[in-house]
């Protein structure tokens, strides 16, 4: 009778997002993860070719924990482009490591930035066509100017010089929503 595999791919899964969300992507590694699954190295490499091959899974994982984390945020402001930056900054700032593997590195089978915000359920193009409601001439360009200050926000963050709290931050992208909107 054949033994039965007791570290399923869902568990070395599991062990690897754990790792990625504590210590960052750089330290999973197959001895690291074999430890934290509680197995050898066997097991994970009879389930993938490599650590590349992980990666890709992993990563998908983190945009799935990213789109459901972004779905639950709540919404309490009616300036386009205020709840996506107030969600965005805090993703980056609760969680530093899954942020970085997101929106920051360089992964096989990475997804656009505009790609990941949009999700399935288009987040970025309601934001868009709320600024487009209000009236705003050039939504997309409206919203490049407001992500690039959000990113940076948000990237200010992760290296501790962004020490803004959720009033003060929420006053500002509306305060940026409206001064964007002003100078076209």
């Amino acid at each position: 009778m054949a033994r039965k595999e007791s570290i399923t791919l869902e568990a070395i899964l599991d062990a690897a997002f754990a790792m990625a969300r504590e210590e960052g992507f750089a330290q999973v590694t197959a001895r690291k993860l074999a430890a934290k699954a509680g197995c050898s190295t066997q097991p994970i490499f009879r389930v993938y070719h490599n650590m590349e091959e992980l990666g890709v899974d992993l990563y998908e994982r983190v945009n799935q924990y990213f789109a459901t984390w972004y779905e639950e945020f709540p919404r309490q402001d009616s300036t386009p482009f205020a709840d996506l930056g107030m969600a965005y900054i805090r993703f980056a700032q609760e969680e530093k490591h899954l942020f970085e593997m997101l929106f920051l590195s360089q992964q096989p089978g990475k997804k656009s930035m505009y790609e990941l915000l949009n999700g399935e359920h288009g987040a970025v193009v309601t934001e868009i066509n709320k600024a487009a409601k209000e009236g705003c001439q050039n939504p997309g360009g409206l919203f490049m100017n407001m992500w690039i200050f959000i990113h940076g926000a948000a990237c200010m963050s992760i290296t501790g010089d962004y020490d803004l709290g959720e009033p003060e931050t929420r006053k500002l992208l509306q305060d940026a929503y409206r001064s964007f909107v002003a100078a076209e």
